[in-house]
């Protein structure tokens, strides 16, 4: 089951997928683990104002990573690098995007978690 919700991006409505294949996407495409990576970046920028956070370029970096893998996900026809999806934007605020980014994937795990116990139950009987 995936997720799907738009999101504005620098005045351009964005789609963005949350699904069980996001983890196995950004880790082939990044070598990396998107659990921690959105755990950290979600401290980072968590209680912090605009201007004001522990953010630095790498993190900058992951948040653009994944982005990049969910508007891909959700939108086949985007370009196949971060940097060429970028180019379509002038700037944005990471302040105004990660949280909703973090809200889809929350709700998207929520729905897998609840998809298995009603399995469960069903199974039991």
């Amino acid at each position: 089951m995936s997720i799907i919700r738009k999101i504005e991006i620098d005045g351009q409505e964005v789609l963005f997928k949350a699904s069980a294949a996001i983890p196995r996407i950004y880790r082939l495409k990044f070598q990396r683990d998107i659990y921690k990576d959105l755990r950290v970046l979600e401290q980072s920028v968590g209680g912090s104002e605009e201007g004001e956070s522990g953010l630095d370029l790498f993190s900058l970096e992951m948040f653009e990573n994944i982005a990049f893998v969910m508007a891909k996900h959700a939108d086949g026809s985007i370009p196949d690098t971060p940097e060429e999806w970028l180019d379509n934007f002038n700037t944005f605020s990471i302040y105004q995007v990660l949280p909703k980014l973090i809200e889809l994937w929350g709700l998207n795990v929520k729905t897998d978690v609840e998809a298995k116990k009603n399995f469960a139950r069903q199974s039991v009987r």
